[in-house]
C-alpha cells in the first residue's frame, strides 16, 4: 500500500499487489502481482493477477476507473487515461487503450469489444 490509497471492507489485495494514490470499493479483490496506481475501482469487481494500469506517459500521471462488478482478466493492461464499465470484462492478456462501455467484453492487442451485455440480453429475449 502506498500513499493516498484507500481500501473497502470486504477488499482483498493478494501477494505482491502495490496499490497507489488508489481508492479500492467494497468487495473489491485484487489478484497477485498486480499494479493499481491513480485508480478507482468499483464495488464487487475482481482485478485478475498481473494487472498493470499503465498510469504514466513519462510527463503525467493519468485516472483509471474501472466500474463496478467489472472482471478484469489475468495478465491485462489498461492505458490510462481510461474507463471501463459495471460489468465489464476483460479477456487475459488484454491491452485496453479505449473505454469500455457497461456490459461489455473485450480481448485482444489491442483490446476490441467481442460482446455486449446488452445484445446477449436482446436475443435471448427474441429467443435467438
Amino acid at each position: 500500500m502506498r500513499a493516498g490509497s484507500e481500501i473497502g471492507p470486504r477488499a482483498h489485495v493478494g501477494n505482491f499487489a502495490e496499490i497507489k494514490n488508489a481508492h479500492l470499493a467494497s468487495g473489491v479483490k485484487v489478484g497477485h502481482f498486480s499494479y493499481i496506481g491513480d485508480a478507482a475501482v468499483g464495488e464487487n469487481t475482481n482485478i485478475g493477477a498481473g494487472t498493470v494500469t499503465a498510469n504514466f506517459d513519462g510527463l503525467r500521471k493519468h485516472q483509471t476507473d474501472i466500474g463496478a462488478r467489472a472482471f478484469i482478466g489475468s495478465d491485462t493492461i489498461l492505458r490510462a487515461p481510461i474507463r471501463i464499465g459495471d460489468d465489464a470484462r476483460t479477456g487475459a492478456g488484454s491491452v485496453v487503450t479505449k473505454d469500455v462501455p457497461d456490459g461489455a467484453t473485450v480481448m485482444g492487442v489491442p483490446a476490441r469489444v467481442v460482446r455486449r451485455l446488452s445484445a446477449e440480453r436482446d436475443q435471448t429475449a427474441e429467443g435467438v
